[in-house]
Parts: structure tokens; sequence; C-alpha cells
């Protein structure tokens, strides 16, 4: 066990991204998201999610996946996106277990008729694109046609493309309005705000056995001001104003450890 880890009497990192689904922590800005994207689904709409980088856009779609219902839905999640249109669908066949087919036609032809398939289970797909902000334009260009089925009058199939601030920029551009007007739900994941991030400490800290006030209030006030409310910084800075408290044998992170661990992380982001 790490030193830190015994100092403050926790059974495991309390930062760690290895957490399951279900015990995942929302605020309420983010359950809200997490509950339109499970309206969405049961309407069989698509969704455009998106938001700065660490500011919990996983976290939210995590917390969709455990709350999906088992019968009746089937996800399949994608994550490179920088792919050109043939591979993009090459890949996806990969990812729903299909045998990739020689032609462009080919496997888009295996991908529609995979849809239609679970249509006649009942089954909706859904496709999970993150990092969508990274498609390539001539598969952007096409993932309007990917949800045209019987001349466009049945929803088979939902797409849930997620990615940062550009791409919703992307998609308001006037050569993809075909896709955007297909995607009925916009949404947006927003930073911690400061009662956020107090919130998130404690519950992170007592779900590895600490149940103590650690963090002194100014500190996590620097914490929130430094990381803006992103958590994939905040778990990184927490975890070394722990280490760097244990080290200093204190029982409490205080204002003081928290601005040296920021400006050491500050000068090895610039180097």
């Amino acid at each position: 066990m790490s030193p830190y880890l015994a100092h403050f009497g926790l059974t495991e990192p309390p930062f760690s991204k290895e957490i399951p689904d279900g015990d995942l922590w929302l605020p309420t800005s983010k359950q809200l998201v997490v509950d339109t994207l499970l309206e969405a689904l049961a309407e069989r709409a698509s969704v455009v999610v998106v938001g700065e980088p660490g500011v919990g856009k996983t976290c939210v779609l995590r917390a969709r996946r455990h709350r999906i219902p088992a019968a009746g839905f089937r996800l399949t999640y994608y994550y490179n996106a920088t792919l050109g249109r043939r591979d993009f669908y090459r890949q996806l066949c990969v990812a729903l277990g299909l045998s990739p087919a020689a032609t462009a036609g080919a496997l888009f032809y295996a991908v529609t008729r995979h849809v239609e398939e679970r249509a006649e289970e009942r089954i909706h797909p859904v496709f999970l694109i993150d990092e969508a902000h990274l498609l390539h334009q001539d598969t952007l260009d096409h993932l309007h046609i990917l949800l045209n089925y019987a001349w466009d009058s049945r929803a088979l199939l939902s797409l849930i493309l997620v990615g940062l601030p550009e791409l919703r920029q992307r998609l308001a551009l006037r050569h993809n309005r075909s896709l955007h007007s297909r995607l009925h739900h916009r949404l947006e994941v927003t930073p911690l705000t400061p009662d956020d991030t107090s919130e998130y400490l404690r519950l992170r800290l007592a779900r590895a056995g600490c149940t103590r006030e650690v963090f002194a209030s100014d500190a996590t006030v620097l914490l929130h001001e430094a990381t803006l409310g992103a958590m994939r910084d905040l778990d990184r800075l927490a975890a070394a104003a722990l280490r760097e408290t244990a080290r200093k044998k204190r029982k409490l992170v205080e204002r003081d450890v928290v601005a040296r661990v920021i400006e050491a992380d500050t000068r090895e982001r610039d180097r």
C-alpha cells in the first residue's frame, strides 16, 4: 500500500478512474444530462453531447451506460474517430461483431443490415461515437444516411456524438445541416461548481474509507479555482496534494500544500 493511503486510512486510491459505473457521483447538472440522454433513447432519438476536456463527459456516459435497460437496447462504443469513412465503417463492423467487407458500399450495407435485423428482434442499437470532434468530414457527410431507414420514416438507430465544443461548431456548418437536423437533443456537460468540488472531494475520500474532513476549506477553493471545475484535473491535483501532505506528516491538506502542488504542476505543463 502506498504510504499516503496508510497515512489517511484509505483502502484504495480515492481519485482513481477505476471506479464501478454504479458508484460514480454526478452533481445535479450532470445528472440532468444523464436523464435527458435516457429520455432520448426512450424516444429512439439521436444526441450530441459537448464539453471542455476533463469536465466529466465520460462519467456522464458511464453513468448512462449503467442505467440503460438491458432489454431492448444494444450499445456499441466507438472511440477511434480519426479514420476516414471506409475505415470508420470497417472498425464499426468489427465493434458490432461483423466480418468487415472489402468495399465501402459493402461495409455500409453490413452495418445497416445489422440495424434492420436488430429491429426485427425489437432491439434498438445505439452507436456512441466518442471524440466525435475528430471525425473526418467525409464520415460526417455520411452519418445522416446511416440514420435513414424506410424512406426516413423509421427510427431504427440512435447516434450519440460526444466531443469538445468544436463539434457543435462543426455540426452548425451549412454542409453538415442534414446530420445536425437529425440530432434532436443537444447537450452540454459543464464544469463543477465550487459546491460540487467540495462534495466530490468528500465523497471520493469516503468511498476510499476516510470519512473525516481532509481538505481545508481554503485549500478546496484553491483547487477549484486552479482546475476551473474540470474533474480530471481535480483528480490529479487532489491526489498530489494528499501525497505531499502525507510526506509532511500532516492530517489536513492545507492551502500552502495545494499552492505548491499547483505551482509544480504548472511548471511541468509549461516545459
